[in-house]
């Protein structure tokens, strides 16, 4: 029906007249426009929870995320959110950045009254989430490890500036190389008693120049000019040579030499130490082109020795820094759960631990220039940290409690959700339990299903409960310029998210699905700004996408 107002109006001269004396009665109609009845028919719909078959899946949960104060403010949003969903996720206000204190204390009087406002409403609340590398309280944490500072008189030697210097953590983040085909890597060949634990590699084929097979460290900050650092390292080879070491620039290559250093085949200890005489040192490289074989290297020291200093800067070990950080996440999640368990049931325990790049193996903070929020407890606890996270929440918690993994874009990359699969089954061999796997879905319209569902198979195939955590669904443009066509794909999308989790997931292994961002992105927002991905406009008009989602849970 086209969008035109029909009004016809006939009256006559005399009719006219006649209305001196007395009232005449017009033909008025007006057609209704498209755009009005389609919202008609979208605001016919029920509450979206009506539409779960509760006979056929009574613990199915129907989330929403929602802001803190969202919530225990009583307005529109918490009206909006208890009457469409069984659960509420809160995007913030439990995690670490916003409950610990910068002297480490918890401080959980506004979780209190969050927990209050749904037990009143009776809707459930996800704990969201315990173990994660964003939302920290970074500054507390990294406070907790900081080099022991003692006073002194004399010279002192600064924190090593080598990160994972033993490579405990069993990988080498922020080692580079190249040339002459040489290889670099971790090898579990490392300098402790029997040759436990692990150690740099690096392999030469052939002799060459001893630069044309070199391994770097680049730091962001560069060598201070005129000081003295101090280098130590064990180093062992295949077979008996040499290699060198230097602090050099980036650009023409200048170096300052520590010289070279004999190698054997036993581990033994080197230390040098030299004198920068540019400012434009940054990056830390060993050259062993004329060294044909492998070289391991394990605890590797680089200091700075401050003249000027009148403390000493006693860095803390690695061993060291784990137990802080281990008595730290106790600290947490203790404190978390111990008060949430009464109403608390369900928790993320662990969340987004999976790298993009190296989808099999773990994130890490090393190498990288860090958000004032970032803390990663992997590069202190090393990979059982998850294992401990589960661990602590099963200590804390419930019998019975729920405790779910949880990462994103699994769509998206299915050897990064192979990858968290396989992290659930290193986690629960470490003798922790994983109850189940949640999946993000920050999809678009467009988005590929045959991914899509190839991710729920993945998931079901592993027999724990699956929840889809956070579904959102952009159109490919902003709101200001999104179309009927754009907002009828998003709907569609919506609904076959639903009804393929319904279809490939076991009925057994639903735990539910969380929307969320209930309503269209603000473009003030840091999540997706300016986009419509929800089910209400930002005005709480409900869009098609509510008909999608709606028809999903209703299985049409």
């Amino acid at each position: 029906m086209k969008n035109i107002y029909k009004i016809a109006v006939v009256l006559s001269f005399s009719a006219i007249m006649a209305s001196c004396t007395k009232h005449e009665s017009l033909d008025f109609h007006v057609d209704e426009p498209a755009s009005f009845l389609a919202q008609k028919e979208i605001d016919s719909y029920s509450a979206l929870k009506s539409y779960i078959k509760r006979d056929a899946q009574p613990n199915f949960k129907l989330g929403a995320a929602i802001s803190l104060s969202d919530y225990i403010n009583k307005g529109v949003m918490y009206r909006l959110v208890n009457s469409n969903f069984d659960e509420i996720t809160i995007g913030y206000e439990m995690k670490h950045g916003a409950v610990v204190k910068a002297d480490g204390t918890l401080d959980l009087n506004n979780v209190k009254n969050l927990l209050k406002a749904a037990s009143g409403a009776g809707i459930s609340v996800y704990g969201h989430t315990l173990c994660w590398h964003a939302n920290q309280n970074a500054t507390y944490l990294n406070s907790l490890i900081a080099p022991t500072v003692i006073p002194g008189n004399g010279p002192a030697l600064e924190a090593n500036l080598i990160p994972n210097s033993n490579f405990e953590l069993g990988n080498s983040n922020g080692w580079g190389g190249w040339g002459n085909g040489s290889t670099r890597g971790i090898s579990a060949n490392g300098q402790g008693l029997g040759g436990a634990g692990y150690s740099l590699y690096m392999t030469n084929p052939k002799v060459v120049n001893s630069w044309e097979a070199q391994t770097p460290y680049d730091f962001s900050a560069y060598f201070q000019n005129g000081s003295v650092y101090k280098l130590s390292f064990y180093v062992k080879g295949s077979i008996a040579g040499s290699a060198s070491v230097a602090l050099q620039e980036t650009v023409t290559y200048g170096a300052d030499d520590f010289g070279s250093f004999p190698v054997t085949t036993e581990w033994k200890l080197v230390e040098l130490e030299k004198t920068v005489t540019k400012a434009d040192r940054k990056r830390f490289l060993f050259s062993f082109g004329a060294y044909a074989g492998t070289l391991n290297f394990d605890n590797i020291s680089l200091r700075r020795l401050n003249p000027n200093s009148g403390e000493q800067a006693i860095a803390k070990t690695a061993t060291e820094k784990k137990v802080i950080i281990d008595q730290a996440l106790n600290r947490f999640i203790s404190g978390m759960v111990d008060t949430c368990k009464s109403y608390v049931k369900v928790w993320d325990v662990v969340n987004e631990p999976m790298d993009d790049a190296n989808p099999y193996e773990l994130k890490s903070g090393i190498g990288k220039t860090l958000k004032a929020d970032e803390f990663y407890w992997q590069d202190y606890m090393g990979k059982d940290y998850a294992v401990r996270a589960f661990q602590l929440a099963r200590a804390h918690g419930n019998t019975g409690d729920l405790h779910f993994i949880n990462d994103y874009n699994l769509e998206y990359s299915l050897d990064k959700c192979k990858g968290l699969i396989d992290y659930v089954k290193y986690i629960e061999s470490k003798g922790a339990k994983v109850d189940g796997i949640g999946t993000q879905m920050h999809i678009d319209a467009t988005s590929d299903k045959g991914k899509i569902d190839e991710m729920f198979r993945l998931l079901a195939a592993t027999g724990k409960i699956i929840k889809v955590s956070e579904l959102d669904m952009g159109v490919g443009a902003q709101t200001t310029v999104a179309t009927a066509e754009q907002y009828a794909a998003q709907a569609a999308m919506y609904k076959y998210v639903i009804a393929k989790y319904f279809e490939l997931i076991p009925a057994a292994q639903r735990y539910g699905i969380t929307i969320w961002s209930p309503l269209d992105s603000p473009k003030s927002s840091s999540w997706r700004a300016g986009e419509p991905i929800g089910l209400w406009t930002e005005g709480f008009v409900r869009k098609p996408s509510y008909v999608g989602v709606a028809d999903g849970l209703a299985g049409k």
